[in-house]
């Protein structure tokens, strides 16, 4: 199932499932919610439900609010190779704020007082359906509600000079997602999907989930080994190599650039670059 959020007339915020251009909504305004009903419910729901065309609503982030954005670091070979540097040996977590999250179509902006540096990492996103503690990788795929893109923008100036990568990443407006949740069992091995991101045009980078260093079940089950993995919460699984930072010389976004990320099977997300903030 492809399931979104949107907002439609008056501002009402709902969920929906996505068929053939058109969206059966839900009477769920939060997709976790919906995931807590159950999948019979949401296709009971859906099959009751009159259809609004995609064209006449506003695609929103699709989990809005996650509770925890868990991120990894340094997670495709050929990422690592274009730095120079030896792959992990254990995956390489750090964070990006949930007020970071911006929309499928919504602007990205920054000061230019704060960076000068920012750069897009096109991503596979996993979803968590339900609480998980110290899981097994075996048994990890029973705690993913489903997968989603992410653009993990980050301002490397901030990143390079704070010594940690927390800043840089958590801008506002910082993680587009979307613009669908892809559920699990749609995407029952999540390792072959192409994964490439365009800027104006030009593709930047292209590879495949095949080449994570981590794959997903081990990143579940080495961040439930630390720590509470709840509903909605997200794992971005890392960036391969074409990053703007690491090209010759460095390409970083300007206001007016069009990024689009896209991962087969899921879908395209696609945002612009706003003005300057002031």
């Amino acid at each position: 199932m492809h399931l979104l959020t949107f907002r439609y007339q008056e501002n009402d915020i709902l969920t929906g499932v996505l068929k053939q251009e058109k969206i059966y909504p839900l009477p769920w305004t939060d997709l976790l919610c919906a995931a807590e009903a159950g999948m019979s419910a949401i296709l009971d729901a859906a099959a009751a439900a009159q259809p609004i065309s995609l064209d006449d609503v506003e695609l929103l982030a699709p989990v809005r609010r996650p509770g925890k954005i868990i991120a990894i670091g340094l997670n495709y070979l050929d990422h690592c190779l274009e730095q120079g540097i030896t792959p992990p040996d254990r995956p390489t977590l750090f964070t990006k704020f949930s007020t970071s999250v911006n929309d499928p179509g919504g602007q990205i902006r920054w000061n230019p007082a704060l960076t000068q540096k920012v750069d897009y990492e096109a991503e596979l996103a996993v979803v968590i359906g339900k609480r998980a503690r110290q899981v097994q990788a075996s048994d990890a795929y029973d705690y993913i509600f489903g997968y989603t893109c992410l653009n993990d923008i980050t301002a490397r100036d901030l990143q390079k000079g704070d010594g940690q990568w927390v800043r840089g990443k958590s801008l506002d407006t910082f993680c587009p997602i979307g613009p669908v949740v892809v559920t699990a069992d749609e995407l029952p091995d999540p390792h072959n999907l192409s994964i490439q991101t365009w800027v104006n045009g030009e593709l930047r980078q292209s590879s495949n989930t095949r080449h994570l260093i981590h794959n997903v079940p081990n990143l579940v089950a080495f961040c439930s080994a630390a720590f509470t993995l709840e509903p909605g919460d997200i794992i971005t699984t890392g960036t391969p190599g074409g990053v703007g930072f690491h090209r010759n010389p460095p390409v970083f976004l300007e206001p007016g650039d069009h990024i689009v990320v896209e991962i087969e099977n899921i879908g395209r997300l696609e945002n612009t670059v706003g003005p300057y903030l002031t």
